[in-house]
């Protein structure tokens, strides 16, 4: 008899399995949708832009000692909520849809239940696809994590089971209402012609959009998360037109965006994602002036998509060593160039950016990251790269008015300065001491200090 029990109760269990709401503990919200862990309700019409946050990657502060993981959300809560942005599989979530109708949304709820108890406005990456979409075996021991398999696009047969499981994703979490399509066209490449498959991307594009808006036409939608590939000017594949001191863009990307941006479904805001150096790695003609690429890249989407907000959902402006470590630089190095790349940004007319966000599991230094590991009861605590994005993201919302300042004519080739009504951020971008006049007032700053001025 316990082993009927036991049967029948794992039937019902896989059978609640197979509902859209079903895998994990649930609440309840007011119009009966489930929703798991902190209840949620289907957020109001809300505009496209969402500011300036960060994108959690395979670690992140939903896990390790309580006391660290509080100590993150409080700060994150105190900061108005930055944006955050989470990926559907991979980078912390696990297989959402092992099998087809069957779905483990685990890891994912985790990560949204950190999002809302942090006050955030979260953003959700429909990227990547389960196993079975993608030609391999269905099964959550059989899925392929490999660098290779992850950046496998659905086949063409199974973009509507792609946007199926976009539509259930977005019913699960009916307080969402940010959602980008795909990442970096990964494994949208055609062979044969050596160039995008934007044909194929566009078509899985317009199949989630529409998919998203049939659960609610308030939802917010965007593409094309094209990474804005910049090359030697000397490359074949360097656009004749398009080019600066920082190199030439890929012809093939440009050409990618604008078939996406002519044959798309519609779009609510637009996303790319790139780096200030080349494909090569190469910052040209320095890691500060290699930044203007971002204002250049951001121009030209805007001049293409109108009144669309203009999403970076990475940016990046250090190149990586082989083992993706960034440690060539100091901290005070690295926070002043990502200042300037933000400022670069913002001057071409992006209103949102992630920071992607390079956490460890435990322990030792972390270059780059927002805050120290949550493995223990000390973790958790704000480094500099935090005290940026955070002071950015409330300094410069959507909507702020930029205002022109005066920079005395000596500082100019040294400073970065980006200002609204009521504050400055000023970048030494030298590596030694200036005596900078800003908007007025002489100061002294160190060598890539990052200055924050009211007015």
């Amino acid at each position: 008899m316990l082993g009927v029990g036991l049967a029948a109760l794992a039937l019902v269990v896989t059978l609640l399995n197979t509902l859209p709401g079903g895998g994990g503990t649930a609440g309840t919200s007011p119009d009966g949708d489930k929703v798991h862990g902190t209840p949620a309700t289907p957020g109001k019409s809300t505009a496209p832009d969402v500011g300036w946050g960060f994108t959690h990657t395979q670690f992140s502060a939903d896990e390790g000692s309580a006391a660290a993981v509080r100590r993150v959300e409080g700060r994150l809560s105190d900061a108005g909520g930055l944006a955050q942005n989470q990926h559907i599989m991979g980078w912390g979530a696990d297989n959402p849809e092992p099998v087809k109708g069957r779905y483990d949304f685990e890891a994912l709820d985790r990560r949204v239940d950190f999002m809302r108890a942090s006050g955030s406005t979260p953003v959700i990456t429909l990227c990547c696809s389960p196993d079975w979409m993608k030609g391999g075996r269905p099964g959550v021991d059989s899925t392929d994590w490999s660098q290779a398999a992850l950046e496998t696009a659905p086949t063409p047969g199974h973009y509507q089971d792609f946007a199926d499981l976009a539509a259930t994703v977005a019913k699960r979490y009916p307080d969402v209402r940010h959602f980008i399509v795909w990442n970096e066209f990964k494994g949208f490449w055609n062979d044969a012609e050596a160039r995008w498959d934007y044909e194929g991307y566009t078509k899985l594009y317009n199949l989630v959009y529409r998919a998203l808006k049939k659960v609610d036409p308030d939802i917010m939608v965007g593409g094309p998360y094209l990474v804005m590939d910049s090359v030697d000017p000397r490359s074949p594949d360097a656009s004749a037109t398009f080019r600066g001191a920082w190199g030439a863009m890929d012809q093939r990307v440009l050409d990618a965006f604008s078939y996406w941006n002519r044959n798309k479904a519609g779009a609510d805001f637009v996303v790319v994602d790139g780096s200030s150096y080349t494909k090569d790695d190469e910052l040209l003609p320095d890691e500060f002036a290699a930044t203007d690429k971002f204002t250049a890249v951001s121009r030209w989407v805007r001049q293409r998509t109108g009144e669309l907000p203009l999403w970076w959902a990475e940016y990046y402006v250090e190149p990586a060593d082989g083992d993706d470590d960034r440690d060539g630089w100091s901290e005070a190095r690295r926070t002043a160039v990502q200042a300037t790349g933000m400022i670069a940004m913002v001057r071409g007319g992006a209103t949102s950016g992630f920071y992607w966000n390079p956490e460890k599991e435990k322990g030792g230094s972390c270059a780059g990251c927002l805050w120290t590991t949550t493995d223990k009861a000390t973790g958790g605590a704000e480094l500099p790269m935090y005290d940026l994005v955070s002071r950015f993201a409330e300094a410069f919302p959507p909507g702020t008015a930029h205002r022109t300042v005066s920079v005395a004519k000596d500082d100019v080739p040294g400073v970065r300065v980006l200002a609204s009504d009521r504050t400055v951020l000023v970048v030494n971008t030298l590596d030694r001491r200036i005596s900078a006049q800003v908007d007025g007032r002489r100061f002294d700053m160190q060598a890539y200090e990052v200055r924050w001025l009211t007015r």
